[in-house]
C-alpha cells in the first residue's frame, strides 16, 4: 500500500501573497491525498492564518524529525529568518535572502527523499537579488542546486499547455540562444513528460519566432531554417509526433481548441501571454528535467495586494494537486 506523499510548500517571499496564499490552500482535500510540509517562518504563517480568521494549527519539525503529523495539524518548518516588523508588500533583502533559503532547504530534502516533490510560492526576483542570490528566478536556482543542465518550464491549465525553449532573458539573447539542439531537447521532454502523465503519443505544435514563422524567409534571416527546422527534424526522426514551426498567433487558438497536446514556445512573452490570457488562476509552473518534482503557481508576490487577506488562491491549489498527481509513489 502506498503512503501519502509528502509534499514540501516554500513560503516563497514573505512579505507577498505567498503566506495567505499557503493557508488558503491547506484544506480537507489536500490533507486527505498527502502530508504539507511547509517550509518558512511560522510567525508569518500565523499572521496570515489571523488574518484570515482561520483556525490553522502549524506543527513546528526540525530537518531531522519523522515528518508526522498530529491530527488536525500542518507540519511547518520554521527557518525563523524573517523580522517581526517586516511590512507587506515591499521589496527587502531579508525577504529575497529567506525565500532562496526555504527553497535551497526543500532542495535538500528532496535530494535525502525526506519529501516527495516540492511545491513553491512566489519570490521576488528584485528582493531575491538584493539578498544576494543573482539568479532570474525558481527554476534557474533548482537547475544550479540539483545539478541539471538540460531543463524546461512547463506551464499547465485545465485548456493549455506550453513548454519553453528560453525564458528569463531579454528578446535579443533568446534569439541568440535558440538553436537545434535546444528546440530538440524541449520536444523530447515535451513528448516524455506527457506521456509519464499517460498520454501514449503526445501532439506537439513547436512556434515560429517571427511572425507568419518566417513566412518562407519573408519575414526575419531565415530563423526558422537555421535554428528551429533541424531540432524539430531530429525529434520526428526518432518518432516523436511534432510539427512546426508554424505561426504564433493562431497555433495557440488551435491548441486551446484541442488539436495539440502542448506547445513549444520559443521565448518567455511568447508562452506567457497566452496562458494568462485564459486566467491567472488556471496556470501552474512545473520545472521539466529536474530530479525532483517541482510545481509552482503561475503568478508572482502581488505586493499591490499582499498582507490584506483577498490574494486567490486558485493557482496555489491547483500547484499542490500537481505536485500530489506527480509525486513518484512509495510503500507506506
Amino acid at each position: 500500500m502506498s503512503r501519502k506523499p509528502i509534499i514540501g510548500i516554500t513560503m516563497g517571499d514573505g512579505a507577498g501573497v505567498g503566506p495567505e496564499i499557503i493557508v488558503k490552500s491547506l484544506n480537507d482535500e489536500v490533507f486527505d491525498q498527502a502530508i504539507p510540509l511547509v517550509i518558512g517562518d511560522q510567525k508569518r504563517l500565523e499572521t496570515a492564518a489571523e488574518m484570515l480568521s482561520s483556525d490553522l494549527a502549524l506543527k513546528k519539525v526540525g530537518v531531522e524529525d519523522d515528518f508526522n503529523p498530529s491530527d488536525g495539524d500542518v507540519l511547518c518548518l520554521d527557518l525563523d529568518l524573517l523580522p517581526d516588523e517586516l511590512p507587506f508588500g515591499e521589496v527587502s533583502k531579508e525577504a529575497g535572502h529567506a525565500a532562496f533559503a526555504y527553497l535551497k532547504t526543500a532542495i535538500e530534502l528532496a535530494n535525502k527523499g525526506k519529501i516527495d516533490a516540492i511545491c513553491t510560492a512566489p519570490l521576488n526576483k528584485e528582493a531575491l537579488h538584493k539578498g544576494g542570490h543573482h539568479y532570474p528566478g525558481h527554476t534557474e536556482i533548482l537547475a544550479e542546486l540539483t545539478q541539471t543542465r538540460d531543463f524546461a518550464m512547463m506551464l499547465s491549465s485545465p485548456k493549455l499547455k506550453v513548454i519553453h525553449v528560453t525564458t528569463h532573458i531579454g528578446l535579443r539573447d533568446a534569439i541568440d540562444r535558440i538553436e537545434p539542439n535546444r528546440v530538440y531537447d524541449v520536444v523530447k521532454m515535451a513528448h516524455d513528460t506527457l506521456s509519464q502523465s499517460g498520454i501514449k503519443q503526445p501532439k506537439i505544435a513547436v512556434c515560429g519566432i517571427n511572425p507568419h514563422a518566417g513566412e518562407n524567409g519573408l519575414f526575419g534571416y531565415g530563423e526558422e531554417e537555421e535554428k528551429v527546422i533541424p531540432g524539430v527534424e531530429r525529434a520526428q526522426g526518432q518518432g516523436i509526433d511534432v510539427i512546426g514551426p508554424l505561426p504564433a498567433d493562431t497555433l495557440f487558438f488551435r491548441a486551446v481548441r484541442g488539436d495539440f497536446d502542448i506547445v513549444v514556445a520559443m521565448y518567455h512573452d511568447q508562452g506567457h501571454g497566452p496562458i494568462k490570457v485564459l486566467g491567472l488562476d488556471a496556470g501552474v509552473n512545473i520545472t521539466v528535467g529536474l530530479p525532483i518534482i517541482r510545481t509552482s503557481v503561475d503568478h508572482g508576490t502581488a505586493f499591490d495586494i499582499a498582507g490584506q487577506g483577498i490574494a486567490d488562491e486558485k493557482s496555489m491549489l491547483e500547484a499542490i494537486r500537481q505536485a500530489i498527481e506527480l509525486a513518484p509513489k512509495r510503500e507506506q
